[in-house]
């Protein structure tokens, strides 16, 4: 994916869809995106999170997967475990991208 569409409306839409993440084994980890976090938006730049949720086994450590999407393609996303529970794992994508003067 293009990483100027790295922006929180072209994840909105999708919030409780499922995305694939490629382990290094080759196996894949499903996971669905449950929230897109505005964190700061200003003329200069907008920070963002999306929190995904994957099942309990296995728990993935923080690492870069590519994430595959039915609309979006595939995304290489930096992702952190943030939680855990008896029914899944909680991981977390941080973006920050400074805003181009075109793009305002």
């Amino acid at each position: 994916m293009d990483p100027s569409l790295y922006r929180v409306e072209t994840f909105q839409p999708h919030v409780n869809s499922r995305f694939d993440a490629s382990l290094p084994d080759g196996s894949t980890l499903p996971l669905v995106l449950t929230e897109v976090h505005l964190v700061q938006s200003n003329e200069k730049v907008t920070q963002f999170s999306l929190l995904f949720r994957g099942p309990a086994t296995p728990l993935v450590r923080q690492q870069t997967l590519r994430l595959d999407h039915a609309q979006l393609g595939q995304m290489d996303f930096f992702l952190v475990p943030i939680g855990a529970d008896a029914d899944g794992v909680s991981y977390e994508a941080v973006f920050s991208r400074f805003v181009s003067p075109a793009a305002r």
